[in-house]
Formats: C-alpha cells, sequence, structure tokens
C-alpha cells in the first residue's frame, strides 16, 4: 500500500486517517454508561446530540444501547432493539455520516443494518454471538473487531498478560481470520486493542504506545477508544466528569502515535485540539 494509513470501506465510501485521526463520537442511549449514561435515552435528544457531534467534526456516530462498563449487567434483546433501532432510523434519512451500532448481539446488528447503521462495533470480538459474523457478511458490513478479555462482569478481575501488546495483537490476527472464513471483506474491518477490557492502566498505556506495530502486525486501522476512561482516574486523580482535559491530551499523543481513529465523547474539544496541534506541531518523519 502506498500511503501509510490504509483504508476502511464502509458502504460505498472510504474513510482513511489523513492530518488527523477520524473521529467517532459515542452516543450512548442507555440509563448506566459510566459517563453519559442517561443523558440521551430518549430519541429527541439522541438525535440532537448525534447531530452536534457531526457538526463539532465526528465522522462516525457509533450507537449504543448497553453499558460495557466493567461490571455491567446485560440487558435483553428487546430493550437493546427499543433503544436504539429508532435513533437509528431517524438519523439514517437526517444525514450521510455512517452509523455503527455499538453491539454483541447479532439480532440487534442485524436489525440496526436494515434500519441504516453501516457499521457493527462489537466489543467482544464477534466471539459472544456465533451468528455475529453471518450477520455482518450478508449485509456487507463494515465492522470493529475488538480485544477483551472476559466479560463486561469479570474484565476487571486482575487481569494478567505476559505480553500484552503481542497477546492482544494474536487475538486480533485471529479475530481477522474468522472474519475471512465468513466472507467478510478484509478493507471493511479495522481493529480495536480494547482499552479499558481487562487491561491494568500500565497495559492500556503499552497498547497506546504501540499502535503502529499492531497496524504493521495487522494491516488495518487500529481504533482507540479511550475516552474518559478509568486509567485517566490513576493517572490524573480525577473522578469521571473532569477527565475532558485528560481525554483531549491523550487524544493528542495517540494522534502522534499513529492512531487511525480515535472514539470519543468531547469530539468538539478533541478535533479543535487535534487540528491546532497539527498546525504548529513539526511533523513527524516517517520511513
Amino acid at each position: 500500500m502506498s500511503h501509510l494509513y490504509p483504508d476502511w470501506r464502509i458502504g460505498d465510501d472510504v474513510l482513511r486517517r489523513e492530518q488527523i485521526p477520524l473521529l467517532m463520537g459515542i452516543l450512548n442511549v442507555t440509563p448506566d454508561s459510566f459517563s453519559d449514561g442517561g443523558q440521551f435515552e430518549a430519541v429527541e435528544p439522541a438525535v440532537q446530540q448525534a447531530e452536534a457531534l457531526i457538526r463539532n467534526g465526528a465522522r462516525i456516530i457509533d450507537i449504543g444501547g448497553e453499558s460495557t462498563r466493567p461490571g455491567a449487567e446485560p440487558v435483553s434483546l428487546d430493550v437493546e432493539l427499543q433503544r436504539t433501532i429508532p435513533v437509528i432510523k431517524r438519523l439514517a434519512v437526517s444525514t450521510d455520516v455512517p452509523i455503527s451500532i455499538d453491539t454483541t448481539k447479532a439480532e440487534v446488528a442485524r436489525q440496526a443494518l436494515e434500519a441504516g447503521a453501516r457499521i457493527v462495533n462489537d466489543v467482544s470480538g464477534m466471539t459472544f454471538d456465533p451468528q455475529m459474523l453471518t450477520v455482518c457478511a450478508e449485509h456487507d458490513a463494515a465492522v470493529c473487531v475488538m480485544h477483551i478479555k472476559g466479560t463486561p462482569q469479570t474484565m476487571q478481575d486482575d487481569p494478567h498478560y505476559d505480553d500484552v501488546v503481542a497477546e492482544v495483537t494474536e487475538f486480533l490476527a485471529r479475530r481477522l481470520e474468522a472474519c475471512a472464513a465468513a466472507g467478510l471483506d478484509f478493507d471493511r474491518i479495522c481493529v480495536d486493542p480494547g482499552i479499558g477490557f481487562g487491561k491494568t492502566a500500565e497495559h492500556n498505556l503499552q497498547l497506546m504506545q504501540q499502535i503502529e506495530e499492531m497496524r504493521a502486525a495487522l494491516g488495518r486501522p487500529v481504533l482507540i477508544g479511550h475516552s474518559r476512561k478509568r486509567f485517566l482516574a490513576k493517572l490524573l486523580g480525577r473522578p469521571v466528569e473532569e477527565r475532558t482535559a485528560g481525554t483531549v491530551g491523550v487524544s493528542i499523543a495517540l494522534a502522534q502515535n499513529g492512531a487511525d481513529i480515535l472514539r470519543v465523547h468531547d469530539v468538539g474539544a478533541c478535533h479543535d485540539a487535534l487540528v491546532a496541534c497539527g498546525a504548529v506541531a513539526t511533523p513527524i518523519r516517517r520511513r
């Protein structure tokens, strides 16, 4: 490939990181997500929030109807569908920005794709539901394949790795093989090392420091979801409502480390910081 950053094909569109990483705006339509639970449960506030994220620079909107914070309890299929599908239907007719469904349930993914979503973002790496790969392949969906150790209920119970970067990369490589075997096009896949999903703060930092190594090994765009997460509490000693500045700082470092896509709540702050930093910083010379 002649350019540094690989293409991510989403429907008939192609997204690729250029001067700054692509920003995926988080829209949690849940009562219990760790930082914005309960704010956008109704359809109208959710749609308004999505539109605001797009105005502020989001290139993708990621809609989730089930919290995956540490210790979160699962929700039923019907509840997740009731939370997400009406919002997706509204946005699908009002914006051309790709909509992503954040789910581990194949039936939620199927109905979301039929409602207008174009991306399936599965925190389990397509492992929790055996039908997920089939649904994504049948709908020619773009997918984000993430690493998790355990489940949201158990993932932070003393996670251990001998070499976190090597083990996460190996897991993602195996999932790429599974996607290919199911008939998913390679250029429709991005990968996510799963910051905070079965990792200590030190594990998270190691992964974020070696993005280019992961992308070189896997050949796919790398998405990082670091926004307002618990490792920032260890770094900064601040509660979740005071982690915007820390999220922005990490976003700048991730851009310098070569991340392709950043999944964030504070799209406007991250976008403006990345653009301003890029205008002033000395360009990094890459071999």
